[in-house]
């Protein structure tokens, strides 16, 4: 079954904006992966549930060709409008979906990733399809990070992360079951991989600046706050404000634009293809 929570084009713009990149570690950990299970070349690389591009663009200039797979046009849209890669297109497959049932011969996929998209997908249908368009030692490589966030700022680092959790429980209700698979870091996924060759690495640091309007709006970019924007539209404009003018108030700031730092932990899923 294909999730279609992310096509909406401000949405999409949102998204761009506010999300995380993955860290360059995770990156060089993929890359090492691939080269100690695979020689090069290292033809192609497809990232599915690309949504702007993040990942798709940190894996270009390691690949002589990058395919983005996304749902969303207007998540494909953004991605392409960042120039300066030009070894990476873009599909959209609104029809088939993104995982499941991917346009590439069999065995012709040197590296499969999914940047905090792999709890959207169908996991045995993914898992058989993995296995069939990857080349014999091919691998794929399934990241993202577990909602464990805490926010520092000063003195007063603990009660912005409440104000932060106070804000997911409000969205509990419009909160898809899929979202608790991306918290377990893909544990019930690992364990269904027919790979012998897999790993898991759950805790990856990351420590970022951020200002107060971008944590704001990445949490804006959650799907569980569009589906509460979708229903009540005035109830979710007002949780959005009021979180930030609380964060300004518990910082002793009246800027948007102050930094605060967030610590989050990223986890990524690696697997090879049997020779």
């Amino acid at each position: 079954m294909t999730h279609r929570l992310f096509e909406e084009k401000h949405h999409a713009s949102i998204y761009q904006r506010y999300r995380f990149v993955p860290p360059e570690e995770i990156r060089d950990i993929i890359l090492q992966y691939l080269e100690r299970k695979k020689v090069q070349p290292h033809a192609l690389a497809v990232d599915l549930g690309c949504g702007t591009g993040q990942n798709s663009r940190l894996m270009a200039p390691h690949f002589q060709e990058v395919v983005g797979i996304d749902i969303s046009e207007c998540q494909l849209e953004e991605a392409r409008a960042v120039a300066g890669f030009n070894n990476i297109t873009y599909r959209c497959l609104n029809v088939k979906g993104t995982a499941e049932e991917l346009p590439f011969p069999d065995g012709s996929v040197d590296l499969l990733t999914a940047a905090s998209a792999a709890h959207w997908f169908d996991q045995q249908r993914f898992l058989l399809e993995a296995g069939r368009v990857l080349k014999p030692c091919g691998c794929m490589a399934l990241l993202g990070f577990a909602d464990n966030f805490r926010l520092h700022y000063g003195s007063c680092g603990d009660r912005l992360t409440d104000i932060y959790e106070e804000f997911k429980k409000v969205l509990l209700p419009y909160t898809s079951t899929k979202v608790a698979v991306a918290n377990t870091k893909l544990q019930e996924l690992y364990a269904a991989i027919p790979f012998p060759d897999k790993e898991r690495i759950e805790c990856i640091p990351l420590k970022q600046q951020i200002s107060v309007r971008n944590i704001v709006g990445f949490m804006e970019s959650f799907s569980m706050y569009q589906a509460f924007q979708r229903a009540e539209p005035d109830a979710a404009t007002a949780l959005r404000q009021r979180t930030l003018d609380r964060f300004l108030k518990e910082m002793g700031v009246t800027s948007p634009d102050t930094l605060m730092e967030v610590t989050l932990e990223y986890f990524c899923v690696l697997a090879s293809k049997p020779e």
